[in-house]
């Protein structure tokens, strides 16, 4: 559904000396130039700091390189025309949503000879590679990703008589805390409903109980979740909503709602990625001693997101060695590590979710020194957030449907009808959302 706190799709900057693409392959002197994006704005002046002293950086430890940056991400709305005028950048950044209709097209370069010479890409979670890869080939490097757990007042745990040590593990034991926390005067679970964002969580909770949004039924896609799965759903959402009013009357909520309610200390819970912790903390004025986050209700499936790069399908071979090269040591380096951690403590930055400069996207050793430098750089309590953590290595991620945003638009009014309908028929309800997600999904070629 996003990028962490904050998605930025900035202009790209344009710079009149160096045209993007395929373009030459090296300077006078051997270097091979390379043009990569992910240049945070100006607007963003820690980041945009940390990503250029990375550029000089590796400039200076590799100087036959010269990077080119660029600001923004990838844009699908003009992806296609920018590669098709040579104005794509050698390195892009993509969503976790965007591999698989980039590789179908052509429109990343086939990195499986290459990737053998990554430093630590054998390190790297399977399910996240596999989001780049297709008939055994590589296109792309995943770089972070996020999975969906349940965000909780410490502070309103306590006061409910609730152990904010040990937060709900199955959806009864979620139902059961929510009811408490109302009776301690709090909203006892919020959930999304408008924006396309109530679409998204409603595949966020279909997943956690086994089930899926759309599944591969041959060449095409086919809805999923006019069955027991969705139909559980609904249940526990009408169950919280209108027979233990614990979500409270105010309905038609989205992310900014929720986390506007969590600062203020008026909500128990609700679905959330690690970003929302430091969203809710900068943005409304939070404390991360008062939240935990735990795994994933049932943790039967949850939804998987994140990002990564890819390169130029027209990048010469030295290109992609090089482009390779700056995406595996400003993001894949666990050598690395501890001087980002030191850098962003130094600087007054969190230091302790799972979020980057501490991506959760190791196994194995990485993982393990990754994680006792988390403790030792710390500044927070990140044993609040030790279950998700603990959780997401048990837990199937998956990723978002086909189409998700023009799905979720369609779930969303499922969603609506329930929260603000006590007498809403959630069978007519599923399976008018199956029709039109269907339609939707045979756009998918």
């Amino acid at each position: 559904m996003k990028k962490s706190a904050a998605v930025l799709l900035g202009g790209v900057l344009v710079l009149s000396t160096a045209a993007c693409g395929s373009g030459s392959t090296t300077e006078p002197g051997g270097k091979v130039t390379i043009n990569i994006n992910g240049q945070p704005p100006q607007t963003q002046a820690f980041d945009r700091k940390v990503f250029d002293e990375d550029v000089a950086e590796f400039e200076k430890q590799n100087q036959d390189i010269d990077l080119v940056p660029h600001e923004g991400f990838m844009d699908p709305k003009t992806f296609s025309a920018k590669l098709a005028g040579g104005q794509l950048e050698d390195v892009f950044y993509v969503y976790f949503t965007d591999p698989g209709a980039l590789i179908a097209r052509k429109q990343a370069a086939d990195l499986t000879d290459y990737v053998k010479d990554v430093p630590h890409y054998g390190d790297l979670k399977q399910e996240l590679k596999d989001v780049f890869t297709a008939g055994g080939k590589v296109y792309g490097l995943p770089t972070a990703n996020y999975t969906m757990g349940l965000l909780y007042s410490r502070t309103n745990f306590t006061k409910a008589g609730l152990n904010p040590d040990s937060p709900p593990k199955t959806w009864d034991e979620v139902r059961a805390a929510a009811k408490k926390l109302k009776d301690a005067g709090v909203t006892g679970f919020a959930e999304y409903s408008k924006s396309n964002q109530g679409g998204w969580h409603f595949t966020t909770w279909v997943k956690s109980v086994g089930g899926d949004i759309a599944r591969k039924d041959g060449d095409t896609y086919k809805a999923d979740f006019n069955n027991d799965k969705g139909k559980e759903v609904l249940r526990r959402l009408k169950e919280m909503r209108w027979d233990d009013n614990s979500m409270g009357d105010k309905q038609l909520l989205e992310i900014g709602d929720v986390q506007n309610m969590m600062g203020a200390g008026q909500l128990g819970m609700y679905l959330a990625a690690p970003d929302n912790v430091a969203a809710i903390v900068n943005q409304f004025k939070g404390k991360y001693d008062d939240y935990g986050l735990a795994a994933i209700p049932e943790q039967k499936g949850t939804l998987l997101g994140g990002e990564g790069y890819m390169i130029n399908p027209k990048a010469t071979p030295e290109k992609i060695k090089a482009g390779l090269k700056w995406i595996q040591w400003k993001y894949l380096n666990p050598d690395r590590l501890e001087g980002n951690l030191q850098k962003y403590k130094d600087r007054g930055q969190p230091v302790g979710l799972p979020i980057p400069p501490i991506a959760d996207i190791w196994t194995g050793e990485p993982r393990k020194k990754q994680e006792d430098l988390k403790a030792k750089y710390a500044t927070m309590p990140v044993q609040n957030f030790q279950a998700y953590v603990d959780g997401s290595e048990k837990t199937k991620g998956s990723l978002e449907p086909p189409q998700a945003q023009q799905v979720y638009a369609i779930l969303d009014s499922v969603v609506q009808a329930v929260l603000t309908n006590k007498d809403a028929d959630h069978a007519a309800l599923l399976k008018d959302a199956e029709t039109k997600v269907n339609a939707v999904l045979a756009q998918v070629k």
